[in-house]
């Protein structure tokens, strides 16, 4: 299960002053955050199916003084987070937090590939009484869940070759992106979670694209509720549409989803 993406973190300034963005566009509420062991506030952004979409970390201004700027991180399941963060380091990546654990959480780490895209590792502590228990928060057909993780990366090739020898990843369908390269899929065990695309300009970073149930009413709510456009709708291969936007923190994020009368 290496590489299986299991939870997503918005990092962001003011998490009550997104809740309004979320919930309109995704029907997510995002709870009150609770001060962690480590110090930093953190709450659970709630579906509306009662599960979990992840969690929110309140960004304090001694993390912004150091660098950290608001945005979605993905975690990745391994089985042995400290021996993950080590060969990451031998592929060319970096550690950005080093190996912690929390108790009834799991054990983590915050890496970044060569290119500086980070991300996390995790292995995680099952609830009790539920020892087999899957993380559901990816799932590629659902509304409200992350539907697709896009990489943006300024070297697709080089980041390509890292992710699939840090987790057992394939290369995927390549679709031509002209002179930029091929925007790969990757997939895990055959299922598609995926792709890297090139870019030319701006830092490489994971970009989450969360499922809608209709895409022009996700568009006009992000609106209403302070995010701004980023790339218009564009249709997808199968017929549904994609969306680019930020959220009123500062987040990019994606959506995707039909169009009425599609």
């Amino acid at each position: 299960m290496a590489g299986m993406p299991i939870w997503y973190e918005l990092m962001t300034a003011d998490p009550l002053s997104v809740a309004p963005f979320y919930r309109a566009t995704l029907k997510w509420e995002i709870g009150p955050g609770e001060a962690m062991p480590n110090g930093v506030t953190y709450g659970m952004i709630g579906r509306a199916d009662g599960g979990h979409a992840g969690g929110a970390l309140t960004l304090s201004p001694a993390m912004r003084d150091s660098g950290a700027r608001p945005g979605w991180l993905p975690y990745f399941h391994v089985g042995d987070v400290d021996a993950a963060a080590a060969e990451a380091q031998e592929l060319g990546g970096s550690v950005q937090m080093p190996p912690v654990s929390m108790d009834g959480v799991g054990r983590m780490a915050m890496l970044a590939d060569p290119q500086g895209a980070p991300f996390y590792v995790m292995a995680p502590t099952p609830p009790a009484g539920q020892p087999d228990a899957q993380s559901d928060v990816f799932d590629p057909q659902k509304a409200g869940h992350c539907r697709w993780n896009e990489l943006n990366t300024r070297d697709a090739a080089g980041a390509l070759a890292f992710y699939t020898a840090l987790f057992d990843w394939t290369p995927g369908m390549a679709m031509p992106m002209g002179e930029a390269g091929d925007y790969r899929f990757i997939e895990h065990e055959g299922l598609a979670i995926g792709a890297v695309n090139p870019v030319r300009a701006g830092p490489s970073h994971w970009l989450p694209v969360f499922g809608v149930e209709e895409i022009q009413a996700a568009k006009a709510a992000a609106e209403a509720n302070g995010g701004i456009v980023t790339q218009d709708l564009q249709e997808i291969p199968g017929g549904e549409f994609a969306l680019g936007v930020t959220d009123p923190g500062g987040a990019a994020l994606a959506f995707v989803g039909p169009k009425r009368g599609a």
